[in-house]
């Protein structure tokens, strides 16, 4: 993601085992380096190009400003219907969580970094209506101390990207954490697109981060095996299984949650590079077929003629 992307193509993606056609709009620039631009400098200074001072001499342990971006999806239990010729998804009846891996792991490991005391605040981030609050609301309840909502409606992860960096470079955090995609449509692009927005490194699939010093140390997923990177901070990482453990909020912090203040901010307008044109349901599951646990040649006979697997 750091060097650009220069083409566009016709990509397929995934809402709950749905599959989405998407096209790009070949009108829409990309544009890179949001923090480049004359329009992100506060007093002559970029916001992004600086450190927290507030450093821990003693321990020589970096004291964090932590960004989490939470976004909100159907629970996989919900039965997807489609409307309107099979251009949207009919939201009536449809329970709505935190995405998993913005909620287990981003967060979490987030407000697990606070109680060691090596981050001082977390702040959540959501792009959405009005309608997004109550998810917003239980992350503060989990151990937010602060949530931000952009007042948009997205589901191009440029646009999304470029909100969240439209709001973070003008606050300038120290780590910046995500889940490695939302269930709704697998994207998995929004983390990188956000490092790259905002001109910050970036490390993807993480299942594991420390911190020592000003610099992040992050165990990641790759094909055949692990890998661990350093980078110095600020960074964007996006979480997955292993970065942390799940938690459930208490009722105390759900009850101060209901009431705690939430910043409401208007984005600027900016054209997504990507539209929607149809859903389509996966087919429907076949019936069960039993076999006798005797009747060996039959099993075989029906991998390979019915199941086609062998």
């Amino acid at each position: 993601m750091r060097g650009g992307a220069k083409e566009r193509v016709i990509a397929g993606v995934c809402l709950c085992c749905m599959l989405i056609k998407a096209e790009t709009h070949p009108s829409t620039p990309l544009k890179r380096g949001i923090a480049q631009s004359p329009a992100f400098y506060v007093n002559g200074n970029n916001p992004l190009a600086y450190f927290s001072n507030n450093i821990n001499l003693k321990n020589k342990i970096l004291i964090m400003k932590i960004l989490v971006c939470i976004s909100q999806v159907p629970d996989t239990s919900t039965k997807i219907v489609l409307k309107n010729n099979n251009t949207s998804v009919n939201s009536d009846g449809v329970t709505y969580v935190i995405n998993p891996y913005d909620e287990w792991y981003a967060l979490i490991r987030a407000i697990e970094l606070k109680e060691s005391g090596i981050a001082t605040e977390i702040h959540l981030i959501t792009v959405g209506k009005a309608d997004v609050e109550p998810v917003i609301r239980k992350a503060l309840a989990l151990g937010g101390d602060e949530a931000i909502r952009i007042d948009a409606e997205s589901n191009d992860p440029y646009e999304t990207a470029h909100y969240i960096a439209e709001y973070a470079a003008g606050v300038g955090y120290d780590l910046i954490l995500c889940g490695k995609e939302s269930i709704d449509y697998n994207n998995g692009t929004t983390g990188a697109m956000l490092a790259e927005l905002l001109d910050l490194d970036y490390i993807g699939f993480a299942t594991g981060i420390s911190i020592e010093a000003n610099a992040a140390v992050v165990n990641r997923e790759i094909e055949g095996g692990e890998e661990t990177d350093a980078c110095n901070l600020p960074l964007v990482i996006s979480c997955q299984k292993g970065v942390a453990e799940a938690r459930i909020p208490n009722m105390r912090g759900i009850m101060a949650a209901r009431t705690r203040p939430l910043k409401v901010i208007t984005p600027s307008g900016i054209a997504a590079v990507t539209e929607i044109l149809s859903y389509e349901l996966p087919p429907a599951k076949a019936g069960i077929k039993l076999v006798s646990p005797d009747d060996m040649d039959e099993l075989v006979e029906l991998l390979h003629t019915e199941a086609k697997v062998i």
